[in-house]
């Protein structure tokens, strides 16, 4: 064979490869199908939700169950008062005994509360500011619109300190419907408002009475950096956020009834809603119901102390003796937080207790994408519980 004849037999050859190629990058895309340098993009598979190694499911409906009676005992005294979870979204739904992949939403679970708050949707604070792996972050999106078809209003804390990832946390939150604060710490070290931007996105002058007609939120798991109990209030009072999330107390003591009464006011006129912590997973030594002599192991219901925050201590949520302390009669966490005339309150350490016990009491060599809650470092015992400032 001739050079000639070589080269146009290899020159056809090119031409039938390159033949099936061409012909995708020129046909027309079919309606709703979006290309990518002229190749249509097909949409990847939906990530599953997880069926965790070890999963107990009576240790999450222990959880559920707890829940539950929080929000009965609260609305037994104040009828409109308002409950959402932080982390735990795995509880709104129930798995299937006989197959745990499948699941339906957990109804009655569900209707006993008012919203949900998942952490690091879009930005994660493990590594801060970063997307989640696709991994982490699909389950998590998948059960977020569970909880939002379901009738519950979806809040989000991202993670994130300058402004182009905070402006995009809140366009891809909002294009599904949920409420976002993009925050500029992990949640126990946030006691200072975000830096940007200077002003909540959707500020309104509107009332909020109820957490359906709320656009924005703040967190502060701190509030004594603001000096004064009085001039904590009137800073905030300076806001213009839909709902204030704030620890009950302030330093040592409870805010005060006052304080919280001139928290509901926002600096336009309108009124909001303020809404206190209370985490029911873990037991801090700092708090009002802690005795001397207690311990990890005693009483027999307080297990270790929770990693990085040894103040703290897992608690067997279960106990009836914890659940008494929490929200069992009038001198309980809750009914304080109702007597200081809160909105409602941000039930916390869900998903850390569960899956320490659904381990065997072990702590997992990394936390969980929902990182454990705690309650300020620096707090010291506070001598009082929450209702004894009036």
């Amino acid at each position: 064979m001739t050079r000639l004849s070589s080269l146009m037999v290899w020159t056809l050859l090119g031409a039938l490869v390159m033949a099936p190629a061409a012909a995708m990058a020129q046909a027309p895309a079919k309606p709703g199908q979006v290309r990518v340098q002229g190749r249509p993009l097909v949409k990847p598979e939906e990530v599953p939700i997880p069926v965790p190694s070890g999963l107990q499911i009576d240790i999450r409906q222990q959880m559920r169950q707890f829940i539950q009676s929080i929000t009965t005992f609260a609305r037994k005294h104040r009828q409109n008062f308002s409950v959402i979870t932080r982390g735990g979204l795995e509880l709104v739904i129930k798995r299937d005994p006989a197959d745990e992949t499948r699941f339906s939403p957990s109804r009655a679970y569900i209707r006993s509360i008012d919203g949900v708050m998942a952490e690091g949707l879009f930005f994660d604070k493990r590594v801060f500011g970063e997307p989640p792996s696709r991994q982490v972050q699909g389950p998590k999106i998948r059960l977020a619109k569970i909880a939002k078809a379901n009738g519950l209003r979806v809040f989000v804390m991202d993670f994130g300190t300058d402004a182009k990832t905070v402006d995009e946390s809140h366009r891809l939150n909002t294009a599904l419907g949920l409420v976002s604060s993009a925050v500029h710490a992990p949640p126990a070290e946030l006691n200072s408002l975000p830096p940007y931007p200077r002003r909540p996105f959707s500020e309104n002058s509107s009332s909020v009475n109820s957490l359906a007609q709320v656009t924005n939120f703040a967190y502060l798991a701190d509030s004594s950096a603001f000096g004064r109990v009085d001039e904590f209030a009137m800073k905030m009072h300076g806001t213009n956020f839909d709902l204030l999330i704030v620890d009950v107390f302030h330093g040592r003591t409870p805010l005060s009834r006052q304080a919280v009464e001139t928290l509901k006011f926002k600096k336009v006129g309108g009124r909001r809603l303020v809404f206190a912590t209370v985490n029911i997973g873990s037991a801090a030594s700092y708090r009002y119901y802690w005795k001397t002599n207690w311990g990890e192991g005693s009483p027999a219901w307080i297990s270790a102390p929770v990693r990085d925050d040894p103040d703290r201590y897992y608690v067997e949520f279960w106990r009836p003796e914890w659940q008494k302390l929490i929200s069992g009669d009038t001198k309980s966490y809750v009914y304080g937080i109702i007597a200081q005339g809160f909105d409602g309150v941000v039930i916390e350490g869900i998903e850390e207790a569960y899956r320490f016990f659904e381990r065997g009491s072990q702590e997992p060599e990394e936390l969980p994408a929902a990182a454990a809650a705690a309650a300020p470092a620096a707090a010291p015992a506070a001598a009082t519980p929450p209702q004894a400032a009036q």
